[in-house]
């Protein structure tokens, strides 16, 4: 159950307020309920965003909000530890849309579970795969077996259309900082890592992340709203040599069952 509190006017004017208890019945150590602080506040005059502890209790939320979506929600995004709730303010007014986000029944909610891609990836054509490895004290064969024996979760996606956030890199890959300088030109397909994440640029742009490997599928396609990777995805990279990259430049990228 959620505790609800009463709703609080800022200085502003906006109506704003807090999930001070999400309690997740027979989750916590040996069958008890635990409880995790959650804040839900105004994201402009069309739109209210959950912040919430976790990844996990994030998806729980949206998954327990498109289980029963109401009539006025447009969309519901969720990124790693937020879920935003746009909604149509002819419909409903902000206050009352935070008063339904809180009243909201998580419970025994369950996260949705993804679709599942394997993508390949040639880490022959990573520019920065060697600078990588030096960084990680590993060989560049260990960090792109490392990267490929990963299964990584889509948790936003942002910054250019269809760049996928994914995490969490294993150990041995975590810790490397973004260039010092962005490159002007990162070519579509190039895979990259910083922090604890790895990512795809979809399209030609700029990009300031170290790139090690290239895919050769198509991720985005503008023109006709083809967007492949949501958040929830679940996705493995599979290293392929240059030959077979060529082979398949252009492809679209599809779920492991085609759906």
């Amino acid at each position: 159950m959620i505790r609800i509190p009463d709703p609080v006017v800022g200085p502003d004017g906006n109506s704003f307020a807090q999930i001070r208890e999400l309690q997740l019945p027979g989750d916590g150590p040996g069958g008890r309920r635990y409880t995790l602080p959650m804040e839900i506040i105004p994201l402009g005059d069309q739109a209210v965003l959950v912040h919430a502890p976790d990844e996990e209790s994030a998806g729980r939320l949206a998954a327990a909000i498109r289980s029963a979506p109401p009539a006025w929600l447009v969309d519901l995004v969720l990124s790693y530890s937020s879920v935003a709730l746009h909604f149509d303010r002819r419909a409903v007014r902000s206050a009352d849309a935070i008063a339904w986000t809180q009243a909201v029944k998580v419970g025994r909610t369950k996260l949705a579970v993804g679709r599942r891609f394997e993508i390949p990836c040639c880490y022959d054509m990573g520019p920065d795969l060697e600078a990588v490895a030096r960084q990680c004290k590993i060989n560049p064969d260990e960090v792109a077996a490392a990267h490929a024996g990963t299964e990584y979760r889509v948790y936003a996606v942002g910054f250019a259309p269809g760049f996928p956030y994914m995490g969490y890199l294993p150990e041995s890959l975590c810790g490397v900082p973004r260039l010092p300088s962005p490159r002007m030109r990162v070519e579509p397909g190039s895979v990259g890592l910083t922090g604890r994440q790895t990512g795809i640029y979809p399209l030609l742009r700029p990009g300031g992340w170290p790139l090690i490997g290239r895919t050769p599928l198509r991720l985005v396609d503008l023109e006709q709203g083809f967007f492949a990777l949501t958040p929830g995805d679940r996705v493995r990279f599979v290293a392929i040599d240059p030959s077979e990259y060529k082979q398949r430049d252009g492809e679209r990228l599809l779920p492991v069952d085609g759906k």
